[in-house]
Formats: structure tokens, sequence, C-alpha cells
């Protein structure tokens, strides 16, 4: 363990370092080690020296400053959801919010606030006592911190912009182990570069949210025939470009319970029953459908409907950018790489990045993708780790047959942190990257918080 080559961090220095916190420490040898450090993506197998399992503010503070005090490399734990492993380190201090998690809905003001370690699936239960929410995601189980960071795609994201669109405040630990509130009025350079410049400012241990009114909605999937899929994404781009922005498709690849391969158009609507029932009856009627599972649902169901196909465990390893357009190339090339897809698990999909996000400026926010082009995600996933070579190989020959038609430019959440170069991290801000650098420069001189998809100072 480094700790060991660290004279400075005996036991008697972790055991004051504990009694600082109303939570706990966790070493390797305790109990339970290994499920603090468990995380979704089971590929990740990373072992931390210390685990702060922190309950307030103050450990938050108390975790910064030993890390920084000690010169230990740190990562910070939300959801655990992020594929890349941004919240575990080897040999350093995983500063763990997981206990973090209330939230408290002020339905009058139309507002919500969550401590970092929420899911949305505690966020939503909140809100939706109220008839409320904000974009969340489409697996409940995501923590809220990274995902807003990082931008924050979701269902409601087309008719009320993404997370970061409607965050309104943010309780920040910085690298010194001080505490400021980031808001327009406050902060304001940090505050634009938290909505999508992920964990590379500081320690976000609260998000203020604006809330929508959202009521009953729609949800489920059409499926059809592998050999119609190419027919069933022409369609999908058609309809579309003049579908509602209550309506949100993902179009996807799968594999079905049977075995078979087939597409799914899988669909959130998240306007009025009745609205949505026309508004989908084209999507049902094409094919028309092997099968059809659309009906009217609570929005909280419609957030958990592809729970139980992504459950925590499974080895992950995604490739992902922005379409240039949805060429009839490009579908063709999709299907005939899923095609080759070795694992059951494996899936590819596309997810419609327009509407409202298309209506904000791509400077108003560090997320800067705001052209309603699609994001295309493969989604390489098995269970026995002897499996890894071949389905990474998989998920790397499809991203190499999809160059003519995607950009450089990827969705900040789905980057490989540290994997895929400098330039890569650069392409997903664009314009922005210059002004992102400068921020982290007046927030993070030393680059504390680089354990990410990393946005170094500015010189």
């Amino acid at each position: 363990m480094a700790l060991a080559t660290r004279p400075s961090i005996n036991d008697r220095t972790i055991a004051d370092f504990g009694s600082m916190l109303r939570g706990s420490v966790i070493r390797p040898a305790d109990p339970g080690y290994d499920t603090a450090r468990t995380l979704f993506n089971a590929m990740i197998d990373r072992r931390p020296a210390l685990i702060a399992h922190c309950m307030s503010v103050a450990d938050v503070i108390a975790a910064v400053r030993f890390a920084g005090d000690h010169g230990l490399r740190i990562a910070v734990r939300g959801g655990g959801h992020n594929v890349a492993g941004t919240s575990l380190c080897d040999g350093g201090l995983v500063i763990d919010l997981s206990a973090m998690r209330a939230v408290r809905v002020d339905p009058a003001c139309r507002t919500a606030r969550a401590e970092g370690g929420a899911t949305w699936r505690d966020f939503d239960h909140a809100t939706q006592t109220f008839g409320l929410a904000t974009t969340g995601g489409t697996i409940s189980t995501t923590g809220i911190a990274g995902l807003t960071l990082g931008g924050g795609q979701g269902y409601l994201m087309r008719k009320h912009g993404l997370a970061c669109d409607n965050l309104i405040s943010a309780d920040v630990v910085l690298a010194d182990g001080s505490f400021v509130a980031a808001s327009e009025k406050e902060h304001s350079d940090l505050f634009w570069a938290l909505r999508g410049g992920g964990g590379n400012f500081g320690v976000v241990t609260a998000f203020e949210y604006r809330l929508h009114p959202v009521g009953p909605a729609m949800g489920g999937m059409v499926i059809h025939p592998v050999e119609r899929a190419a027919e069933a994404f022409r369609f999908y781009r058609e309809f579309q470009r003049d579908a509602p922005d209550a309506l949100v498709i993902l179009p996807t690849l799968l594999t079905a319970p049977d075995g078979a391969k087939v597409a799914a158009l899988i669909a959130g609507y998240t306007g009025p029953v009745e609205d949505g029932e026309a508004a989908l009856a084209p999507l049902r009627r094409f094919g028309p459908p092997v099968a059809d599972t659309i009906q009217p649902m609570p929005y909280t169901a419609v957030q958990r409907m592809l729970d139980d196909a992504f459950p925590p465990g499974h080895h992950h390893y995604w490739k992902s950018g922005y379409m240039r357009e949805l060429s009839d190339g490009a579908i063709e090339t999709m299907v005939a790489q899923f095609l080759n897809a070795p694992s059951p698990l494996s899936a590819a999909l596309l997810e419609p990045v327009g509407g409202a996000v298309a209506r904000v400026a791509p400077d108003a926010t560090a997320y800067a993708h705001r052209n309603g082009q699609p994001s295309a995600l493969i989604v390489a996933r098995w269970a026995d780790p002897a499996e890894a070579e071949r389905e990474i190989a998989w998920a790397r020959a499809y991203w190499a047959a999809m160059q003519p038609y995607v950009e450089q430019a990827a969705y900040p959440n789905y980057l490989e942190a540290g994997a895929e170069g400098a330039e890569r991290v650069r392409a997903a801000y664009g314009g922005n990257y210059a002004r992102l650098t400068c921020v982290k420069a007046a927030y993070d001189p030393t680059n504390f918080f680089r354990g990410n998809q990393n946005i170094p100072p500015a010189s």
C-alpha cells in the first residue's frame, strides 16, 4: 500500500483522522473494505489505501485537507456508476459521499436541494411526491453528482434541458479544504464550469435544482427483428424530426432474452398521457413491431425502465461520440457491427440531444455540444472476466468502423478517464475548453482533482 511509503501516515495519524469524522475511515484489513470499493462496473478493481465514508460537509472538508496535507491521490465517489471508474483510485484516499443522500423539496418554489451521494431514485422519490422532477438520467441507480457535473442527459432533456441546465447552485469543497457556494451570483465562473466540466473543480456536497411539473407518463419499447433494424432506425430518423419535446426515443440494438438480436425503439413520454397516445401512435404502428410494451406509467417507472437490464456486477467497456449525421451509411454500419457482438449483454444505442438542449447557447455552460446531433454509445458488457479481451476488441472494432460518421467530441460522462488522451477531452468541450483551464487554474491550480476526465490548469 502507498501509505507504507509515507512515514508521516501511521496508525495514530489515521486514527486521529478518523476521530475527526462523523463517518468512518475504512482500511484494507477492515471488514467491509471490498464492499466499499465495489463499483457498478465490475471491470474496475482498484485498491485505495483509505476510504473516508463521509456523513457531512465537515467530513468532506477533513478528508480533502488530510489528503492535501499528506500528498495523497484522491477519488470522489457519489453513486459509483461512472463506467470509467473515476470514483476509485489505487493507493490513495476515496472520499465516499454515498451516505450523504438527503433530498429536500420546496414545492412552492419548485426547487430541490440534494446531497452529493444521492441517486436519481432517491431524488425522484422525493420530488415526485409533489408531482415535480428534473432531468436525471435513464437508469435510476445513477448518482446525481456525476451525471449533473458531466452535463446530464435523461428523458426530460428535450423538454427541460440537461440536468446541468436546471442547476441553480452548488456547495463545493475546494482543493485547499475551503467551502464555497457557487451560483450565477456567487463564484459564477466556478458555477459555469461545474455545469458540464465534471469533477475537476472540487467536491460538490449539495446540488440545488429547478423542478418542473411532471405527472403520469408513458414508457416502454417497440421491438423489431434485427433484419428490419436499419428500416426501423431510418423510420426513427424521420419521426424524431417532428416529435414533441416531451418524447425521447432511444434507438437501441440489443439481444432479447430468447437470444435473438433485435432493434428496440425505447420511448419515454413525459407530457399528458392523452397527448402521448397520439404522439406515439405512428411509432407503434410502424412495422408493425413484433412486441410493443409502451403503456401509461408513473414517471418514476419510466426512470426505472432500464434498471433491470443494467444491474451492477457486470463488466463494462464503452465507446461513444456525437454523430455527424444519422446517414444511411451510419445506420447500416451500426447494424452490421452489432451483428458481430459476442456477448448477449452488449448493446448499441443513440441518444437524441435536441429540443431544449439545443436551445441553450454552446458557451452558456461548460457542456458545449448543443447542435442537436445524437450521441452514439457502444456498450460492451460481459459477466466472465475471461471474456474481457474479446469484448473490448469488439467495441474497438465497432468504434473504428463508425469513425466516418462520428465527431471527435463526446459526452463527457462517457469518456474513458485518461485512456483516450488529452485531445479527446479537449474536443468534448470545444470552444469552452480554454475557459475551463482558466477556471481550473483559479480554483485548483495544483490539479489536486485529477482522477477524472481531466482538465489541467492553464499555465
